[in-house]
């Protein structure tokens, strides 16, 4: 079936890379790298892996405020002097390194101008988002706080479908967790694993026969 809309993440993909972002905040707040890694790979591991709950769905969801899970994870975190982290503005300082890819939005844009639907699909972890072009950007937002759901769960992508009113079919989705995109498979969306602006929008081209601008 010919491709019609286009779901898309919003950290990591329509911005720079989470890895970055944290890398600066873990210098900045001189954060215990080693620990941060081990503590981060178990909840998200448990996250995307597993079935059971945990502090991740319930931030995702937005069953547990933001300030909340800063202070259940700064408990978890050490900084090389041996103490946890100052818990309030944590999830701030954590993605404060996030910078815009300008690539990836003037995509957007041109995917839009040419008839194709958009929807922003994207796991919140009580971050507050730059919306001032939004209306030019998307013909839905599904954010997973404000929804009560959380991807990789397949009821969200079915959410973000109805949005559009597309079938699942007629989509791509494009994100940078595998674990999401072999979720949005499964309810037959074309899949693209982001991994930079120049690869996805290349791949996006040829699924939409589309002429697409890459900077």
């Amino acid at each position: 079936m010919e491709a019609r809309g286009v779901l898309i993440d919003w950290g990591g993909v329509l911005t720079t890379s989470l890895s970055v972002s944290i890398a600066k905040w873990i210098e900045a707040d001189r954060i215990d790298d080693a620990h941060y890694r081990q503590v981060m790979r178990e909840l998200i591991e448990h996250a995307y892996k597993g079935n059971q709950k945990n502090v991740v769905h319930a931030l995702e969801r937005g069953e547990l405020d933001g300030a909340a899970f800063e202070r259940d994870l700064a408990a978890r975190l050490l900084t090389v002097d041996g103490v946890p982290p100052v818990a309030e503005g944590l999830l701030e300082r954590m993605f404060a390194g996030f910078d815009r890819v300008d690539a990836m939005y003037d995509m957007l844009r041109d995917v839009r101008s040419n008839g194709v639907k958009t929807c922003l699909l994207s796991n919140s972890w009580s971050n507050t988002y730059p919306r001032d072009d939004w209306d030019e950007l998307f013909d839905a937002v599904v954010i997973s706080g404000e929804v009560g759901m959380r991807k990789p769960e397949p009821r969200i992508f079915q959410h973000a479908l109805g949005q559009v009113g597309l079938p699942g079919e007629a989509c791509v989705f494009i994100d940078d967790i595998e674990a999401n995109i072999l979720a949005a498979r499964g309810l037959g969306i074309t899949g693209i694993h982001h991994r930079d602006a120049v690869a996805t929008i290349t791949e996006l081209e040829s699924l939409l026969q589309l002429s697409l601008r890459r900077a």
